[in-house]
């Protein structure tokens, strides 16, 4: 699978790009209206979401689709990391198995392939839900640009799914990253897992970009799915 490849291929250097995953991550932790003592994060990937919950735990379950990834997450006595992958129902058997406080997922289930059936999956856990999803804001300027269909979902078609699944606040949140160069913009985005690994631009979009971008800012808009 292509996604996997390249979120395996850069995890070294992951943590030195992923800043929009990284405030993501924070709005996540800081709005969780409890403490749960028993977590699931799902697409947990180097641990991000881990790294920065600030109060006593009991168990954190962490789930992501690349050994190589998880071979970066920090490792106690608390954690169990699994390598698997949320669109696989069978995984969801043994997660049922647990008894979970909440259920995370920051920055990953925009790539699911079904996500009506994985919203299902998760609500099935019986767990209160604190979920980020990239949306289809994300990177507008550029798509337009480029002349490009986004390849993510709307904010409204993922409201309109996790509200099938989940009594929940729904919060729209964007952010901007700036670069010095498109170039170096482009070399983010291959790098930063923000693409999924999916070839955003062929050779010949990709100079036509590089002359026409009208700025060097990307955007990201990011749906938040709490439940209190």
């Amino acid at each position: 699978m292509r996604i996997r490849e390249e979120f395996s291929r850069f995890a070294a250097e992951y943590g030195t790009h992923n800043v929009i995953q990284a405030k993501v991550a924070e709005k996540l932790v800081a709005d969780t209206p409890d403490a749960p003592r028993r977590i699931l994060d799902l697409g947990c990937g180097n641990g991000t979401l881990f790294s920065r919950i600030s109060w006593p735990i009991e168990r954190f379950v962490g789930v992501d689709f690349s050994s190589s990834m998880l071979s970066h997450h920090p490792r106690t006595l608390q954690t169990e990391l699994i390598c698997g992958d949320f669109n696989d129902p069978d995984l969801f058997e043994t997660l049922r198995k647990e008894s979970l406080d909440r259920v995370y997922s920051a920055s990953a289930l925009q790539w699911a392939h079904d996500l009506e059936g994985v919203f299902g999956s998760i609500a099935s856990l019986k767990a209160p839900v604190s979920l980020a999803i990239f949306t289809s804001g994300t990177f507008k300027t550029l798509y337009d640009t480029a002349g490009l269909s986004p390849i993510l979902k709307s904010s409204a078609e993922l409201m309109e799914t996790g509200g099938r699944h989940f009594n929940a606040d729904y919060e729209i949140v964007r952010y901007a990253l700036e670069f010095e160069s498109v170039r170096e913009m482009l070399r983010y985005i291959k790098r930063s897992g923000v693409s999924g690994g999916r070839r955003v631009l062929n050779v010949a979009q990709t100079k036509a970009l590089m002359r026409n971008y009208p700025w060097k800012t990307l955007e990201f808009e990011v749906l938040f799915i709490v439940q209190r």
